[in-house]
């Protein structure tokens, strides 16, 4: 929007055609970044260099090592810096469990095929014999 006012749009006019009101936008000129966002900046800041330095460690003990540097935080807000930027330590990541299923292992020689015809209706189609299953 600075832009458009460097250009001789006044920014009552810009503020209108984008829906913003002028008080957040004068606001936002004043201060652009957030007293919140900068502070979580300086906290992820001490949070990585604590991972680059031990990344063996989990996020307990790399907020323990930022609050030591300085930066006050609670585990649970190191936890999510830590998740939001994918800092894992290097030792106890668990393996997922559910995968999703392969390829099947055989053909399908029977070649049934389910459909449903209502609610709670069951149309069973199979080479041998056409069976309707109610449940």
């Amino acid at each position: 929007m600075k832009e458009l006012a460097v250009d001789g749009v006044p920014v009552t006019v810009t503020c209108r055609v984008l829906k913003l009101a002028r008080q957040p936008y004068y606001r936002w000129l004043d201060k652009p970044v957030a007293d919140a966002v900068l502070e979580e900046s300086y906290r992820a800041n001490a949070l990585f260099d604590a991972h680059r330095d031990d990344p063996e460690f989990g996020y307990r003990f790399l907020a323990d090592e930022a609050r030591g540097a300085g930066a006050r935080m609670a585990d649970r807000t190191a936890w999510r810096i830590c998740r939001d930027n994918r800092w894992w330590s290097v030792f106890g990541k668990k393996r997922r469990r559910g995968r999703k299923a392969g390829p099947p292992v055989h053909d399908d020689l029977v070649s049934r095929n389910f459909t449903a015809t209502g609610p709670n209706r069951l149309w069973l189609r199979s080479r041998a014999t056409p069976a309707i299953v109610s449940t």
